[in-house]
């Protein structure tokens, strides 16, 4: 599905006009990137929302003229007023007539300490001391007083509202958002649904980037949850003012909140009451570690009690063209605040609202369904351990995801609820990803990265940046950016100049380009281009897959052709032919294993893996890397593992077959293709994957260093140490021990069985599984992850 592109939104997606830090010595004609139609983004899922999808489909952005506005751009238009006078004040006029929702506090203190739920942790915990209160409170719950006073006063918003806009003027160029998405959230506004934005934790400026967007177009600014404790008091009061719920005063982190009695409690208590008021939410999720997914299983658990009838989510993608260096834990905001007087503007962030659908519509429906989630062990120790041929069916369990890991009943069915909010979780994860635009510096880590580690002349990264901007707009995936091809590359390069090498020799007539091979440099890259990873993703798995069994074929001692016209010492010019006949069963399940090593977010889990599977492949012969043929009964092809009674899958695009044939069918099977680009997109896709696989294949060495159970604290420490030392001996593959990658490696291990935790006094202490103490059974995992590796 398109959306018509007019004239009219060149101007708000051109790249700014500065003075570059990077000058060009050559000249190209400039040719337009985008065409005339760009994709719509943000729909809801057709699967667990059709609903939703089919009630809000004629508002969301469904208007002929395509409309993108830089809220940071506000003039006398803006106002209803002209005149000289009014051209200088045209910002303040314009936050006074914004539409400001108040939210007085009232008694919303009694509704929470009289709730049941609240009741019942005080009366569990026998130490917090009594008495000493006006209202006969004990003091313990003194220390969330704050939190449950936040409040929207209309006066400070308006104050802070215009702040904020000259405090993002200082730091962003332009903040841009889809005007037709907000039809439709005017619409659910107007009906007295309510609102929850969910959005993935990137920076400390994601929240008010929100609030600002939402107060801007008149919209309900939301209470927002926010896992940020900043010391300062001045700055918390004024903040508290507009909605923002710090974390309480004894917790320094989002853990230590959550390891209270009492949080949880009245933290389900507030969030009842704000819906009770009509107030609308704004939360973040990991994308890494989950957290945040348990504001979502206490919304859920609220509905399903009847306290609360129902409530809309809207997730929210937010790209950056770089992301603002700023931490989860602030010491001095006013520190960082002065500084951006003493930088200029840059950077460009875009913002889309996706299409709101229903909670319960998305659980109650029963389309979002998690019977078939097995323990990760379960589904690959087999394969690993006993090197089994056969496939295990079901979908990944994640034991370390925070909803799991809250529900302390041990019953079936709270395994199965704490199972659904682990998928809800995962699923607002997967769409916000889905929904957020690829920006210019994105697309240009990616190629530089995965295709072009070695360097690259710009004329040659502007033909590939043309051609993956096409293919990104062919998975309809949106792009936050416009204008001609020049400016496009030359504007990405100079916000990646400091992580770039540019080198210009008179010989040459266009500059080459080289990644700098540094840990900063090389996590930077790797991190902008983690969103190109997310839209190529099922090509990336299918082509580790076929890459697992090219090194498998070539470890047995099978001999290939390779055609060349003609060769330059290591450098072979010309066509690459391989006489090899791949199996669509084989490949099938190497993509089946692969997938269930993917970290969350990157698939929905109303997909199944085995359907993911398929996708894969296919998507591998639609891109022209695989050609599919069918093989006769008595012509060998390289099925390793072939066996009887095995169930065969097939693709979408093969041809019918009957299951009341009698006689067997022929098996279909695959070969590569022979074009000169197809080894070079190969190896690009594997790539995409491989700093995930590596950093799990790093973290099995690090536990033959492993004596004693470890704090997970200092597991994940000593497991970044050890991935830098790796990385620092290879120098090379710095994107493989970044916190991130670790953090998922370590999750991954957990639910493989190969990690197990053991809850004691000081925490949650992680250590090596009795059966992975063998060095053996290690060794046979890290060669099952360096299988997908193209090394």
């Amino acid at each position: 599905m398109v959306q018509q592109l007019n004239g009219g939104i060149a101007r708000d997606m051109v790249m700014p006009h500065k003075r570059h830090a990077v000058s060009w010595s050559f000249k190209m004609t400039s040719v337009p990137v985008l065409g005339k139609f760009r994709p719509i983004v943000g729909q809801c899922c057709q699967q667990c929302t059709p609903d939703s999808l089919s009630r809000y489909r004629k508002t969301f952005g469904q208007s002929p003229r395509l409309d993108f506005h830089n809220i940071l751009c506000v003039d006398e238009t803006h106002t209803r007023y002209r005149g000289w006078l009014v051209r200088r004040i045209c910002c303040v006029l314009f936050v006074s007539g914004r539409k400001v929702y108040p939210s007085p506090v009232n008694s919303r203190q009694e509704s929470i300490y009289e709730s049941s739920s609240v009741r019942e942790a005080l009366a569990a915990n026998p130490k917090a001391p009594e008495g000493g209160e006006s209202q006969g409170q004990p003091r313990h719950i003194s220390t969330f007083r704050p939190l449950i006073n936040t409040c929207i006063s209309p006066g400070v918003l308006r104050c802070v509202g215009w702040v904020m806009t000259k405090m993002f003027a200082a730091v962003f160029a332009s903040i841009q958002v889809n005007l037709n998405h907000f039809e439709a959230l005017h619409r659910v506004s107007e009906e007295g649904s309510l609102l929850v934005y969910v959005y993935v934790r990137q920076s400390m400026l994601d929240s008010l980037l929100i609030s600002l967007v939402l107060f801007c177009n008149n919209l309900r600014v939301p209470y927002t949850i926010c896992p940020i404790r900043i010391n300062n008091s001045f700055l918390r009061a004024i903040l508290r003012k507009i909605g923002i719920i710090f974390l309480p005063p004894f917790a320094s982190t989002e853990q230590d909140a959550e390891a209270d009695n009492l949080y949880a409690p009245v933290m389900t208590s507030l969030v009842r009451e704000l819906l009770h008021e009509g107030q609308s939410l704004s939360l973040g999720v990991s994308a890494e570690s989950g957290q945040g997914g348990q504001w979502l299983a206490r919304i859920r658990q609220l509905i399903k009690d009847g306290s609360v009838p129902d409530i809309c989510l809207v997730p929210v993608g937010i790209s950056y063209d770089c992301v603002p260096e700023t931490h989860m834990q602030v010491s001095d905001l006013f520190g960082w605040l002065s500084s951006l007087l003493w930088r200029k503007p840059e950077g460009i962030v875009r913002i889309h609202l996706a299409q709101p659908f229903t909670l319960k519509e998305m659980y109650a429906s029963g389309r979002c369904r998690v019977v078939e989630w097995r323990p990760l062990q379960d589904l690959l120790l087999p394969v690993i351990i006993n090197d089994s041929t056969v496939s295990e069916f079901g979908e990944r369990k994640m034991w370390w995801f925070p909803p799991c890991r809250s529900v302390s009943e041990s019953t079936e069915l709270a395994h199965q609820e704490s199972e659904l909010n682990t998928a809800i979780a995962v699923h607002l994860v997967f769409s916000v990803i889905s929904c957020m635009a690829v920006m210019s510096t994105s697309l240009l880590s990616s190629l530089l990265l995965y295709r072009h580690r070695k360097g690259v002349s710009t004329s040659i990264l502007c033909r590939d940046v043309s051609w993956l901007t096409e293919e990104l707009l062919f998975r309809n995936k949106d792009v936050g950016f416009g204008g001609s091809l020049t400016e496009v590359v030359h504007y990405a390069v100079t916000l990646l100049a400091p992580h770039l090498i540019i080198a210009a020799v008179p010989s040459r007539q266009d500059p080459l380009i080289v990644p700098r091979p540094t840990l900063a440099s090389t996590q930077h890259l790797d991190l902008q281009a983690q969103i190109v990873t997310h839209a190529f993703i099922l090509e990336a798995v299918g082509a580790c897959a076929v890459s697992a069994m090219l090194s498998e074929i070539a470890s047995s001692g099978i001999s290939s052709k390779v055609r060349a016209d003609s060769a330059d010492g290591d450098q072979v010019k010309g066509d690459l032919e391989f006489d090899v006949v791949l199996c669509q069963l084989e490949l099938t399940e190497r993509a089946l294993q692969l997938c269930h090593l993917l970290p969350p977010g990157f698939r929905p889990p109303c997909q199944s893996s085995q359907n993911f599977a398929l996708d894969a492949i296919d998507s591998l012969v639609r891109c022209g890397i695989l050609i599919m043929e069918e093989v006769q009964k008595n012509v060998p092809i390289c099925d390793f593992w072939k066996r009887e009674g095995a169930l065969t899958w097939t693709t979408t695009d093969g041809s019918y077959q009957s299951d009341s044939d009698c006689e067997e069918q022929d098996l279909l099977s695959y070969k590569i293709s022979q074009p000169n680009q197809c080894p070079e997109m190969l190896f690009f896709l594997c790539n995409m994957l491989a700093g995930r696989l590596r950093a799990l294949s790093w973290t099995t060495t690090f536990l033959d260093h492993l004596k004693t159970p470890l704090p997970e604290g200092d597991f994940v420490t000593q497991l970044c140490s050890h991935l830098c030392d790796t990385a620092n001996k290879k120098k090379q593959h710095y994107e493989s021990c970044s916190q991130e990658a670790a953090q998922a490696a370590v999750g991954t291990l957990i639910d493989l069985g190969v990690l197990m935790e053991e809850r004691r006094e000081g925490g949650i202490f992680l250590g090596v599984t009795p059966l992975f103490q063998s060095t053996q059974n290690r060794q046979k995992l890290q060669r099952f992850i360096s299988q997908y590796l193209c090394d």
